[in-house]
C-alpha cells in the first residue's frame, strides 16, 4: 500500500510540475491593456466575474477576452490590444462593471485623469517620423487628451506627459510599422 501511494504522489508532483511550467510558458507574447479603471491586477483577478458586460457595451469594440494564453487565472477576463483596437474613454465599461473590477468613472476630463491608469506612452525617436526631421504629429492629433497627455514641438514631435492615462489611440494612429509611439502597460502593478 505504502508503494502505491509514493507512485501517486510522485505523478501528482510530477504533474503539478508539468502544469506549472505550462503556465509560465502561456504568458502571452503581446502587450496588453486592461479597460479604462480597472483595479490593480490581484484585486482585478479577484474582483471580476468574467460576465462580459464590459465587451458587450464597448463601442469601440477593442475589449477581448483571455483564453488560457494568460494563464487559467486570467481566463474570460478583458484586455485591451492598442495597436489592434484603442479605447476611446467612453467610460462605459465600468458604467455596466456588476463588481467594482472596473470603476465607474463619468467621462470628463478631470476624473479620467485622477483614476484611469491603463498606461504611459512611450516614444521611440529612432522610429518617429518626427523625430527624423520629417513631420507628422498623427499620434497627437489621436490623443483625447491634447497638450494634457502629450504636447508636439517642433516639426511635431511628440512628448508624452506624465497624465498621460494610456488609452492607446496614439499607438493605434501611428503610420510606422513597428508603431514609434507604444503603450507602456500598468496592468503589472499590484
Amino acid at each position: 500500500m505504502q508503494r502505491r501511494t509514493f507512485i501517486q504522489a510522485l505523478i501528482g508532483t510530477a504533474l503539478i510540475q508539468g502544469w506549472s511550467r505550462l503556465q509560465a510558458a502561456n504568458q502571452p507574447s503581446f502587450r496588453f491593456l486592461r479597460p479604462p479603471g480597472s483595479l490593480a491586477e490581484s484585486d482585478f483577478h479577484a474582483q471580476c466575474i468574467r460576465c462580459g458586460k464590459c465587451g458587450e457595451i464597448c463601442p469601440n469594440r477593442c475589449i477581448k477576452y483571455f483564453g488560457t494564453e494568460n494563464g487559467l487565472e486570467s481566463l474570460d477576463t478583458p484586455y485591451i490590444v492598442p495597436r489592434e483596437q484603442a479605447c476611446i474613454l467612453c467610460m462605459k465599461c465600468g458604467d455596466v462593471c456588476p463588481t467594482g473590477a472596473i470603476a465607474s468613472i463619468p467621462r470628463e476630463a478631470e476624473p479620467i485623469l485622477e483614476k484611469v491608469s491603463m498606461g504611459k506612452a512611450r516614444v521611440d525617436h529612432s522610429l518617429c517620423l518626427s523625430w527624423q526631421g520629417k513631420t507628422c504629429g498623427v499620434c497627437y492629433r489621436a490623443c483625447p487628451l491634447p497638450d494634457v497627455a502629450i504636447r508636439i514641438g517642433r516639426l511635431e514631435q511628440p512628448h508624452v506627459l506624465e497624465q498621460c492615462v494610456g488609452c492607446g489611440l496614439c499607438e493605434r494612429s501611428c503610420i510606422q510599422i513597428p508603431q514609434a509611439i507604444r503603450i507602456i502597460p500598468n496592468h503589472s502593478r499590484g
